[in-house]
């Protein structure tokens, strides 16, 4: 497993991708396309793995697209150009065709939709989905700018339900100092998503 940022890749997976690279290329070469591949990965795994667990409802199968998607991604940017402006719409159209594949092959569409009476994916709720994961993806990215006390603050408080006193408690810190440290972080995501503010 290779750790990239937060999230962990099977280094099987990268080996494959990294592996098709031609020989041929410059050390330098080698180096700024794989750290354009690593800064790809870290700005869009956690949104495409999201918009791929709505689309599954299943967090491992979601996680097992996203990784062959950046694969094939790797692979194909190797032999095909494709321009930046368009690759967040790529990656997103290939995990939403390799989720419906999935889904087509195992059959799970007509017994999900049979189990809950729930209608097929269209255009919409993909559409819905992805605006999702674009702001799960922006809030993420947001609180990893943020400094490591705010951010661990906002983890406890908000994703782990805790109130401010046993924030506190739990941090060894006074309450006063987790308010401000809140209200420092709420202040600089606020700034970091609405810019302007």
């Amino acid at each position: 497993m290779i750790n990239y940022g937060n999230n962990l890749v099977e280094q099987d997976s990268l080996d494959a991708s990294m592996g098709s690279q031609k020989r041929s290329h410059k050390r330098s070469h080698e180096g700024s396309h794989t750290r354009s591949h690593k800064s790809l990965f870290e700005q869009y795994y956690v949104r495409l793995c999201d918009f791929a667990r709505r689309i599954l409802n299943d967090e491992d199968l979601a996680e097992d697209v996203v990784q062959d998607v950046f694969v094939a991604f790797i692979e194909r940017s190797e032999t095909v150009y494709i321009e930046n402006e368009v690759i967040r719409s790529y990656l997103y159209q290939s995990v939403k065709n390799a989720c419906l594949n999935k889904l087509r092959k195992g059959k799970v569409v007509e017994q999900f939709e049979s189990n809950h009476n729930l209608p097929v994916i269209d255009e919409e709720h993909a559409l819905s989905a992805m605006i999702h994961s674009e702001i799960v993806g922006e809030i993420h990215y947001a609180l990893k700018k943020l400094p490591e006390g705010c951010r661990l603050i906002i983890r406890l408080g908000y994703f782990e339900g805790l109130n401010n006193p046993q924030i506190a408690n739990e941090l060894k810190i006074s309450v006063n100092t987790v308010k401000s440290q809140k209200q420092r972080a709420l202040f600089l995501l606020r700034k970091e998503l609405v810019p302007g503010t």
